[in-house]
């Protein structure tokens, strides 16, 4: 039997840049994340380096007219609906990349690449001068801090020196400008987005990691696949913004270097919501067949699963409505969703900022008695004292179990059990964690057994 196809027509990007032999960055680091964006990547290569995620060992600039060759020829079958561009290398790439613009009415994204995140140089001197006229035909120009010193002559510090950078690169042409804060002095990344109409600041908490490479690559890339799907600047500068976070935040440990950012950590997060919730009800099930109505808190119980790289309550499973005793044992009240708890999901998710591989935990009754049977665990057993938490933090809805997860995880080895004792009004539980199921389910019928 011959079965019938059904096409999909995705949005196209085009690529202008050139390519890392490592995978990090570049073409490849273009490509990967305009197809995890949902967008159809093509590509013009303008240069082939031999790096990895150590550094750059060589380059050879591709001739002019072979580049523009891959610009025509992609142009000529596909509907492009956004451009963006990366390792130019020479003035005369530059210039022919302008010349090819000049005509294209679609959004540009422009990363002017200068130097790798390793500090070997991209750019040949004398090309700098030639990107004036290429910021004049960006839609969006995202230079970092030493990039913007550079075509600007303002050497940013802070978020003010980042505006007035972005007004500078407005002023030459480009119509918005994004001034990328991984390089400021600020405590936190800011980073400053100019337009016409004004500038806003995206402020987002700083990863301690070095596993940078490709990240310039990788939010110019996604923001071009955004704009290519018909978004307007600032929601495509946002939404590729918090996906960057996530990319810098699970970064890819490949290499004998740093390593390099996640370019499809948003497309394996998603990937993964339908087989975590499916084992959150395996664990439901488990328990509930081995009836622990000894470990089912008054509050009732609840198991929570968060995806690989989750960072919200909404990317984490559990019982909706928790799980309670009945009179034959015990019983969820209905079936597993995301975003169903916010209790045990925010313990969950301030826990993995300390231990990331932990993805699985679940609420238990606490009292002298489980206390005892929790030697049955022989692992480290933590807790936080509420008494403790400071008064400004306990009138911020949900904040308890991020200050109770900082306090009992600030420790050397990761618990398997984080004992709450609770307060007036508030009853005493102990969580139990784990990175995978067969583990929770261990821990939790290890600590009935010896309840028994």
């Amino acid at each position: 039997m011959t079965r019938r196809a059904s096409p999909h027509t995705p949005s196209v990007a085009l690529t202008i840049a050139g390519s890392d032999s490592g995978g990090g960055a570049g073409i490849q680091a273009d490509l990967k994340t305009m197809e995890s964006h949902g967008v159809f990547a093509t590509s013009a290569v303008t240069a082939i380096t031999a790096q990895n995620t150590q550094g750059v060992e060589r380059s050879h600039v591709l001739p002019v007219e072979e580049i523009g060759a891959q610009i025509e020829t992609v142009r000529e079958d596909f509907d492009v609906g956004a451009v963006k561009t990366g390792m130019l290398a020479t003035s005369e790439v530059v210039e022919l990349v302008v010349e090819k613009l000049a005509d294209y009415d679609g959004p540009t994204v422009i990363d002017p690449v200068m130097v790798a995140t390793s500090g070997d140089r991209l750019l040949e001197p004398d090309a700098e001068a030639a990107y004036e006229d290429l910021i004049g035909e960006a839609t969006l120009v995202t230079p970092n801090a030493d990039e913007a010193a550079v075509l600007t002559g303002i050497d940013p510090e802070d978020a003010d020196d980042a505006r007035e950078a972005g007004e500078q690169l407005v002023g030459m042409g480009a119509e918005a400008a994004l001034v990328k804060g991984g390089h400021l002095s600020t405590d936190d990344v800011k980073d400053v987005l100019v337009t016409e109409k004004g500038y806003e600041v995206f402020e987002h908490a700083r990863v301690d990691t070095d596993a940078t490479h490709g990240s310039g690559c990788t939010l110019g890339s996604a923001i071009a696949a955004r704009l290519a799907r018909g978004e307007e600047v600032e929601a495509a500068v946002e939404d590729a913004l918090d996906f960057m976070e996530r990319a810098v935040r699970y970064p890819l440990d490949v290499g004998q270097g740093p390593g390099a950012v996640h370019h499809l950590v948003g497309l394996r997060n998603r990937a993964e919501r339908e087989p975590t919730a499916e084992r959150v009800d395996g664990i439901v099930e488990r328990f509930v067949a081995e009836d622990l109505r000894g470990l089912v808190p008054e509050v009732g119980m609840n198991v929570v699963g968060a995806t690989p790289y989750a960072e919200r309550v909404d990317e984490t499973a559990a019982v909706e409505g928790r799980i309670t005793r009945t009179l034959s044992g015990i019983a969820p009240n209905r079936g597993v969703r995301f975003g169903a708890s916010s209790h045990v999901a925010r313990f969950l998710l301030s826990a993995r900022e300390f231990a990331p591989d932990l993805r699985y935990a679940v609420n238990c009754r606490f009292d002298d008695d489980v206390e005892a049977a929790l030697d049955a665990l022989e692992a480290p057993i933590t807790e936080f004292d509420r008494d403790e938490e400071p008064e400004e933090l306990k009138q911020e809805e949900g904040s308890t179990m991020g200050w109770g997860a900082r306090q009992a995880f600030d420790i050397e080895e990761t618990p398997a059990a984080v004992i709450d004792r609770g307060e007036v009004g508030k009853e005493a539980i102990v969580k139990l964690v784990a990175p995978d199921p067969e583990t929770l389910i261990e821990r939790a019928l290890a600590v009935h057994d010896a309840l028994d």
